[in-house]
């Protein structure tokens, strides 16, 4: 059966949650669809823009509409639905992060925090730096909620999942501190 590059990225989806990132190979995954590994490399140079490739799809599965009208609502709608799609998956936020480091993918969130960001009249530069910091905050967040959830259903901790989140909390406080570094009228509009 000849499979499609969607087929292949769905599939892909299903080992990782299944298996999580690091069982997440070209030779278990052809062995999933049936195919040689060398197959794979039909529809992918190899390992890592395979991941990249997923790394977008959980995004694009993840998309929500837009609703915000101001910078910062934009700002937050993008880093709550970037955490929620990386949290969908096991280890959503390692792969996402990584595909983003690597700049083979996940670039979407970064380029509209940017757009949030100049948007609110922020100087580029700054309103760059702003959108990697918010990234960063939002992969670090995710990452250590997964690491956590995981530990504690495998085992390895002894502990209960947290109450609450303080993401929102600490978003807020990003969304302050670049408040502060540009003067208040042009981040009003």
């Amino acid at each position: 059966m000849r499979h499609h590059r969607p087929d292949v990225i769905d599939q892909a989806l299903v080992v990782l949650d299944d298996h999580g990132l690091a069982d997440l190979t070209m030779r278990r995954l052809g062995a999933e669809l049936g195919v040689r590994p060398s197959a794979l490399y039909h529809h992918f140079a190899n390992k890592q823009t395979l991941l990249a490739a997923v790394a977008d799809e959980i995004l694009a599965r993840g998309r929500r509409p837009r609703r915000g009208t101001t910078w910062d609502e934009r700002a937050v709608e993008v880093a709550v639905e970037l955490r929620d799609a990386m949290l969908a998956y096991r280890d959503g936020a390692d792969l996402v992060a990584t595909a983003h480091a690597f700049g083979l993918g996940a670039a979407t969130p970064y380029d509209e925090l940017v757009a949030a960001f100049d948007a609110g009249d922020l100087p580029h530069e700054l309103a760059r730096t702003a959108a990697a910091t918010v990234l960063h905050y939002v992969f670090g967040h995710a990452a250590h909620e997964q690491a956590h959830l995981q530990a504690g259903s495998a085992g390895a901790i002894d502990a209960d999942p947290p109450a609450g989140s303080d993401f929102d909390l600490g978003l807020a406080l990003i969304l302050d501190g670049i408040r502060l570094r540009h003067p208040q009228d042009a981040l009003t509009r």
